[in-house]
């Protein structure tokens, strides 16, 4: 082979490589194309339903996967600036009377019971007191002395007028009638402050019986709230607890102690709406009345105390409450319904928007109170703005899981 052949052999060589290389690269081409065409071709379920290297969170669902999300505008509403905290009942001890016997004694008989409707100045109960017998016994007493000394005066105005009787004998007979008199006057007096009547003393002196049974009576119309009272115990006058408390029900206390950060929230005069298990989607209304001058050193809290209207004397005490009062103007926000916010691992509170109802992007909010199933958003979002109001959840579940694949 010549020199010239030779040369021209390794310049085909050469020349055949170079095509080869240029169709296998074409070739590597064409098969790079068709696969990304069939990626395209496969569904968003097959893909993992992750927008992948996007900055931000998000979503592209199927017709399917839509089923269990539900798609709404973002709304309005006015939010109440109210706080809320729990209390429990107790009676109005500003109209619940501890009645005791003004006297000591032995209880004879019990009128009344837990429950019962007493007018003012019905009997509660009876004892035996023995200051009642002593001065019913003075009253006895002196009431024979007072009788006898006027007798004896009158007999002293006849002699005396008859020049029977002397001057001296005279003034005497008219000094022990006054003594006995102011006497008789002070155990009248002193029987009376039992609760005896002037008929009730009048019979004692005509039957000349001592009458020991001294009655208790009602100071308030209302209801028996609590009875110690049996026969046969001996009470002191204060002596705790009373044989008898009567209470005007249809007013109670709701006694609760609110966080210190809420504290200055609570104002004497606020209104208040309470709420009990007891009477489920009822709700009774009173305003605060006493907000305590210090916080708890211990629990940093501090008393607040409503009074509660209670017509039907349904609230018992004891009963454990809700309330909430309003301490502020009411607010027009953006709202979202609870189940339109995912809260995070971090804290933070999403939500997923959407435009077409396919393609969902995460974004974070702000919230600010709960009313009435709904979120007050603070930041974040703007009315009329479409989210996933129901399936935030499984939205972010559905992100967490696809990120993990």
């Amino acid at each position: 082979m010549t020199t010239f052949q030779t040369a021209l052999s390794g310049v085909f060589v050469r020349t055949s490589c170079a095509w080869a290389a240029v169709a296998l690269c074409a070739t590597l081409a064409a098969c790079g194309d068709q696969g990304a065409e069939k990626a395209a071709a496969q569904p968003a379920a097959q893909q993992g339903a992750v927008s992948a290297g996007a900055a931000t969170p998000a979503l592209d669902l199927t017709d399917g996967q839509l089923q269990g999300i539900k798609v709404g505008a973002v709304g309005e509403m006015e939010f109440d600036d109210v706080k809320s905290t729990v209390g429990n009942i107790d009676f109005n001890q500003n109209l619940n009377v501890q009645v005791f016997s003004n006297y000591q004694g032995k209880i004879t008989r019990i009128f009344v019971d837990v429950g019962d409707k007493v007018a003012a100045g019905k009997p509660l109960y009876e004892i035996e007191s023995p200051d009642l017998m002593t001065a019913a016994q003075n009253l006895i007493g002196t009431s024979a002395t007072f009788d006898v000394t006027n007798a004896a005066l009158e007999r002293a105005k006849v002699l005396y007028a008859a020049q029977g009787m002397a001057q001296k004998d005279y003034e005497q007979a008219i000094s022990d009638q006054k003594t006995a008199e102011a006497a008789y006057s002070a155990a009248r007096k002193a029987v009376r402050v039992f609760g005896k009547s002037d008929k009730d003393i009048d019979a004692m002196i005509r039957s000349h019986k001592v009458d020991s049974d001294l009655v208790v009576l009602s100071p308030v119309a209302g209801t028996v709230t609590a009875r110690t009272a049996q026969p046969g115990l001996l009470v002191q006058p204060g002596n705790a607890p009373a044989p008898v408390s009567v209470a005007q029900v249809t007013s109670k206390w709701m006694m609760a102690y609110v966080p210190e950060n809420d504290a200055p929230a609570f104002k004497t005069g606020l209104p208040v709406k309470v709420a009990v298990d007891a009477y489920p989607g009822k709700t009774f209304v009173g305003q605060i009345v006493v907000s305590g001058e210090n916080v708890d050193p211990n629990t940093h809290r501090r008393m607040v105390r409503a009074e509660i209207k209670d017509p039907h004397d349904d609230l018992l005490p004891g009963m454990l409450t809700t309330f909430e009062a309003r301490v502020g103007a009411s607010m027009h926000s953006v709202a979202v319904p609870m189940n339109g916010a995912v809260r995070e691992g971090d804290g933070t509170m999403n939500a997923w928007v959407t435009t077409d109802k396919h393609h969902f992007v995460q974004r974070q909010i702000t919230l600010g109170k709960d009313q009435n199933g709904y979120h007050q958003v603070l930041n974040g979002l703007k009315p009329g703005e479409l989210i996933a109001v129901d399936g935030a959840v499984l939205l972010s579940n559905m992100f967490k899981a696809g990120n993990s694949t």
